[in-house]
């Protein structure tokens, strides 16, 4: 059982957690920094508006871009490097070497940067978006300049291991991917966690985000390679409904 968890736009300079092996180059190494070259022409206006972020974080990251792969970078595996709401709920920093071992063949992180990674693929901190066109994507957005780089390699991959892809990224990744030849080609399936809001089961991106990274970590400490078990997670309050749910589409309430 594969799963796909989302990158993250906030990204950690440095952790204390230490590895027993350096983290391992990313598939995708050259793609990404070909792309991240391309961005660092752009001055911080226009890299404002590319990456719909404020100058002062357009600035930031442009000296990322023209640092991006250099010896002075720092470089984390990419499941420490991330610090948005999944990752601060999936706390990688504190998984044993066991873990990250397990994660490391089960977990993949999609980016529109490195397409995708392995948790203990070392990784530079950067911004990038999805919808973005660059020269080297032959002025197509970056979704279709990963699809059909990443679309059989995902396929592949999780049909090595068993046929299924718990998917915990979110849907705006789906585009990195041919998804109706995934969703063809391997059996996903997809949680999801509703909150009851005076009598109403609504999505809250939060709580989404938050579930997603607890999730994770939950499968990969339980080495978890049954679908049907997902039904045991529970968290903060979202248990598992039996009438909600479907065979693709467990559904998780909080109430």
């Amino acid at each position: 059982m594969q799963i796909i968890l989302a990158s993250a736009k906030i990204m950690r300079e440095n952790v204390s957690r230490t590895l027993q092996v350096p983290p391992a180059t990313p598939l995708f190494q050259s793609e990404a920094e070909t792309l991240s070259s391309q961005m660092s022409v752009f001055s911080e206006q226009t890299l404002s508006e590319m990456l719909s972020c404020s100058v002062q974080i357009a600035s930031v990251n442009r000296q990322r871009y023209l640092s991006f792969g250099s010896d002075e970078t720092p470089i984390l595996p990419s499941i420490l490097a991330y610090h948005g709401q999944a990752y601060k709920h999936l706390v990688a920093e504190s998984l044993t070497d066991e873990d990250l071992e397990y994660a490391d063949t089960h977990l993949w992180v999609t980016s529109f940067m490195y397409g995708l990674l392995r948790p203990l693929n070392g990784i530079n901190n950067y911004r990038m978006e999805g919808g973005i066109k660059l020269p080297c994507t032959e002025n197509k957005t970056v979704f279709d300049f990963w699809k059909p780089l990443l679309t059989d390699l995902l396929i592949d991959s999780v049909k090595k291991d068993g046929g299924i892809l718990v998917h915990l990224s979110t849907e705006e990744y789906q585009a990195l991917f041919d998804w109706k030849k995934v969703c063809q080609s391997v059996k996903v399936i997809q949680p999801q966690f509703l909150v009851n809001q005076k009598g109403k089961l609504k999505t809250q991106a939060v709580w989404a985000k938050t579930c997603r990274g607890a999730m994770t970590r939950w499968i990969i400490t339980n080495r978890i390679d049954d679908p049907s078990m997902l039904r045991e997670f529970s968290y903060e309050g979202f248990q598992y409904s039996e009438e909600l749910s479907g065979d693709q589409s467990p559904v998780f309430v909080r109430q």
